[in-house]
């Protein structure tokens, strides 16, 4: 069996997002995935796992390689909290469920890769700030948080993940060259850790606010 690269992806769809950064954040996605499939190595290990998370958490694209992936539209509802905590617990569960650990005879997977996007902060706290160790534990590649739009609150980000960048905005041309950020963060976590370097993201553009 091929070593798969496992990227999660916990999508922001609260009530915010709702019109324009709701788009925005769909044709940056699927541009996301164009850009992967240009990537041999991508289409041979990368598999998609995408969350949704507002009011109500879902997993609105189940585990699947990037080769079967069919864009979806994300939408979201007119108004409604951000339940962040309650996404870093399905996530939890799903890595813990999708992960094929190396054995004797296998090497396994590849460490898992996840992206969190929001323009708001956790209505969840509570539950956020528990959830933190255990994501943690999970040992991911890289955790990449984004904090988008002017009421983003990066600091809960950075509770989580020492990699966060701030957009001012969540309009398309901003948000089409985070996700082009992404990609090549993908791309490049791919080969590093095939060659068994560590993950070292990529310098981003700069529209992205790398928060120190």
């Amino acid at each position: 069996m091929n070593r798969r690269l496992l990227a999660y992806f916990l999508l922001d769809t609260s009530g915010s997002m709702n019109g324009e950064p709701i788009q925005a954040l769909n044709n940056g996605f699927n541009g996301l995935i164009s850009m992967l499939r240009a990537d041999p190595q991508a289409m041979d290990s990368l598999h998609l796992s995408v969350i949704t998370f507002d009011r109500e958490v879902k997993n609105i694209i189940p585990l699947i390689s990037l080769a079967n992936f069919y864009p979806m539209e994300i939408t979201c509802p007119d108004s409604g909290p951000t339940h962040t905590g309650a996404a870093l617990e399905m996530v939890s569960e799903l890595v813990k469920k999708d992960l094929v650990k190396g054995s004797g005879d296998e090497k396994g997977d590849w460490q898992p890769l996840l992206f969190i996007f929001t323009d708001g902060k956790p209505s969840d706290i509570q539950k956020y700030r528990q959830m933190i160790p255990a994501i943690r534990g999970l040992e991911f590649g890289a955790i990449v948080g984004c904090a988008a739009g002017p009421k983003a609150d990066e600091q809960y980000l950075k509770e989580l993940t020492d990699h966060v960048v701030k957009l001012d905005t969540t309009d398309a041309i901003t948000l089409s060259s985070f996700f082009r950020w992404v990609s090549s963060s993908i791309t490049q976590g791919g080969h590093s850790q095939h060659t068994g370097e560590h993950i070292t993201l990529p310098p981003p553009p700069t529209e992205l606010n790398i928060i120190i």
